[in-house]
């Protein structure tokens, strides 16, 4: 039940180009109606490196008419990821500066190594986060602190973004180099006893809450409780609560 996603475009650094876009984006879709997928991992297979933003030789050569539609292209991919309706873990084993820390921000869950470094650069370019980061990092971190990172473009390790609040586990580094992996993957393992059909309306309704007043996110719990009452899982989650077994669910 646990899919990884391994990043692997050694050569640039992981660097998002239009062509790993379209990869993403197709993974991301087949994934999305894939009842066995339980959690996904999103890590890198280049050591030292998660992700080091947009590929800006291929920018380089952009018209100004075409970055447009680039940065909207990533932002949707983006968001259909930060949309997949079971649990993402964004596991950073190395770099992952603006774009690929704005991957990072659309999983539900980071852990990073403390070696690790993180950023929103943007500003260095004279642009700004165009993928998501003026929006999640703020929600994920508080808008003061939010303003400072991208303001100064600041990089921090691992540790510092602990601190912060930017991801919830740090790891040291280990000499395969991926710690922060290793951690995520005990995670989703964490996660995988649970009721599948629990764990998509979790998600949902945590998501849908976040972003209205309690009273309405109040009804969305009651919305989503309810898709859980009429389950197979449920009635097996009550049976094997009393004949004290684990529990065997299908996600029905």
């Amino acid at each position: 039940g646990i899919v990884v996603l391994g990043l692997n475009r050694s050569h640039a650094k992981n660097a998002l180009n239009k062509n790993i876009l379209k990869m993403m984006s197709k993974a991301v879709d087949a994934l999305k109606s894939d009842k066995k997928v339980r959690t996904v991992i999103f890590r890198s297979e280049v050591p030292g490196i998660f992700c080091a933003g947009a590929d800006l030789k291929e920018r380089a050569k952009m018209h100004a008419s075409e970055v447009g539609s680039f940065v909207s292209k990533a932002r949707a991919t983006i968001n259909e990821m930060a949309n997949l309706p079971v649990p993402t873990i964004a596991a950073i084993d190395g770099i992952a500066l603006g774009g690929g820390l704005e991957l990072a921000l659309a999983c539900d869950i980071r852990v990073a190594a403390s070696t690790a470094k993180m950023g929103l650069v943007e500003t260095k370019l004279a642009i700004i986060p165009g993928a998501g980061g003026t929006q999640r990092l703020p929600r994920t971190i508080g808008v003061s602190l939010a303003k400072e990172l991208i303001f100064s473009a600041r990089v921090v390790d691992g540790d510092e973004a602990k601190s912060i609040g930017l991801i919830s586990h740090v790891v040291e580094q280990n000499e395969a180099g991926d710690a922060a992996y290793r951690r995520a993957l005990a995670l989703a393992r964490e996660f995988l006893p649970q009721g599948p059909v629990a764990m998509r309306v979790a998600k949902l309704a945590i998501n849908q809450g976040m972003e209205v007043d309690l009273v309405t996110g109040l009804a969305i719990e009651e919305a989503c409780y309810a898709q859980t009452i009429p389950t197979k899982d449920r009635i097996e989650g009550l049976l094997a609560f009393k004949e004290k077994r684990p529990p065997r669910y299908k996600g029905e």
